[in-house]
């Protein structure tokens, strides 16, 4: 049973295909804004990519309120140190591990997975991103590493 069922229904329904289109859209938003992960979606239509949605977990994570994000190109806000970053949407759907830049000008190693969203007609409208921090997962690669390095050592 999805939202639009539970909604009550209008008076007049001359419009129930968009009065369920619009009830989905808002359980979409929704089950974005809840999730406890980093998201954005790049618009593919538009030069730069720009970002016209981001959740309150990107907010967090990145440090950028929504007016300083939405409507900035996703390569030069996040990835500006990467250099892979120029031909990341062309690999996609694909898993990515990349150096993010927070607001705060730290750098991030995340992955980052990207996904495609298409019209009924099929065309790539936006791309979804979501973001796994991997910093302390790396952190703890290279301390295992140093500590095989000192025990192998006589």
């Amino acid at each position: 049973m999805t939202l639009a069922d539970k909604l009550p229904r209008p008076r007049n329904e001359t419009a129930p295909a968009l009065f369920r289109l619009l009830a989905d859209s808002a359980l979409s938003r929704a089950a974005l804004s809840a999730c406890g992960f980093p998201v954005a979606l790049a618009d593919a239509t538009l030069k730069g990519r720009p970002i016209t949605y981001a959740n309150p977990a990107f907010d967090e994570f990145f440090g950028f309120r929504k007016d300083e994000a939405l409507g900035r190109p996703a390569i030069t806000l996040l990835f500006p140190e990467d250099e892979a970053s120029s031909t990341m949407f062309e690999q996609a759907p694909a898993r990515l591990l990349m150096r993010a830049r927070r607001k705060d000008r730290t750098v991030s190693q995340v992955e980052v997975t990207i996904g495609m969203v298409t019209s009924s007609d099929g065309r790539l409208t936006h791309w979804v991103l979501s973001f796994a921090d991997r910093g302390e997962m790396e952190r703890l690669r290279e301390e295992l590493r140093v500590l095989k390095a000192m025990a192998a050592s006589p």
